[in-house]
């Protein structure tokens, strides 16, 4: 069992949200993950981050089939984090999903505006490490 992964769904070519776990995995000392690599969570961790951006203000629907075939018995803790120009209905729509299958959702999860990823990857970078306990 790997303690902490991190994954994430990115459909741009900007790469926003891949940038943003990627600097999360950092911090955490561990190796980001697109979901188009990795379609269902392998394995078991105690700590899932696991982010993605809504796309024309819904979430990515291979995000929500990915997230929807997360068993209780796979995490045992989730990490939210997402990019967008305004909206956090990404992790408001995990956050649902995953309460619904009673897998513990961390309080915090991290925001990031499309317009300023260059000036959050230092704080992505810190929020992956002081969320891994």
């Amino acid at each position: 069992m790997e303690r902490i992964k991190v994954r994430y769904c990115s459909r741009t070519k900007a790469g926003n949200t891949r940038r943003i776990a990627e600097s999360i995995a950092e911090g955490a000392g561990v190796t980001a993950i697109s979901i188009d690599d990795e379609p269902k969570l392998i394995g078991k961790t105690d700590i899932l981050f696991l982010g993605g951006a809504p796309y024309a203000n819904i979430m990515a629907p291979e995000l929500r089939k990915y997230a929807e075939s997360i068993e209780p018995e796979t995490v045992g803790r989730i990490v939210l984090f997402t990019t967008s120009n305004w909206s956090r209905r990404t992790v408001h729509a995990l956050r649902k999903i995953f309460n619904e299958k009673n897998i513990p959702v961390a309080d915090k999860f991290f925001y990031a505006h499309m317009l300023n990823i260059d000036g959050k990857l230092e704080a992505a970078v810190r929020f992956g490490r002081e969320n891994c306990n």
